[in-house]
């Protein structure tokens, strides 16, 4: 008699990609290492059809999502891409987005700055409800002493503090769901960058 089917462990998973503009490119920490992780969940969340919602912080002044992005986002399909959202509010947790999300959805967050906008957006969602993912190996700030600060204090809040990789196996949660081999790829592809990635923002700072 065969099994019950694999089922995913999250239901309502999202990714929320804050303020990685082309302006930011030189004043952050480790920023190469924020655009690797990033591309690596929207690659993830492509394969297994996530919703992605994109913010940018005054691009008149600050400028576009990074190229980078910009092409991975692409590639996931425009479907996917649920807002691409500018805003001089600090918060993502803006009218545009907070109306697509489902009750009790599980938001991983990536991008800058970790102590401004990232806990900002944490803080809102975790006061409606979500299930919060800070991703500690793709969030960053100019000043990366602020980066463990910022991290401890949504913790304290509520926040699971993680890894990108953690992440995506647990919003999986079963090897027999019919997309893991396409996302065994991306983990296999990304191997290199996660390992820049977690030397270059986390090290010994969670």
């Amino acid at each position: 008699m065969a099994g019950p089917t694999p089922q995913r462990r999250f239901q309502n998973p999202a990714l929320f990609v804050c303020d990685i503009q082309t302006a930011f490119r030189q004043a952050i920490h480790s920023f190469p290492s924020v655009v690797q992780t990033t591309t690596k969940l929207i690659r993830f969340s492509g394969a297994l059809s996530i919703p992605i919602y994109v913010t940018t912080q005054n691009r008149a002044r600050l400028g576009d999502t990074v190229p980078e992005l910009a092409s991975a986002l692409a590639a996931a399909g425009p479907d996917l891409v649920r807002a691409d959202v500018d805003k001089t509010r600090f918060s993502m947790y803006l009218p545009e987005i907070s109306s697509q999300l489902p009750p009790g959805s599980e938001v991983v967050i990536v991008g800058i700055e970790s102590h401004i906008c990232v806990t900002q957006t944490a803080l809102d969602l975790l006061q409606a409800g979500h299930k919060v993912y800070v991703a500690a190996d793709g969030v960053s700030s100019s000043n990366k002493d602020e980066v463990p600060v910022a991290l401890a204090r949504l913790r304290a809040a509520g926040a699971v503090v993680t890894s990108s990789e953690s992440w995506m196996y647990e919003c999986m949660g079963d090897a027999g769901i019919p997309e893991f081999k396409s996302v065994i790829g991306v983990v296999k592809d990304t191997m290199k960058d996660t390992k820049e990635a977690w030397q270059g923002l986390v090290g010994s700072k969670i």
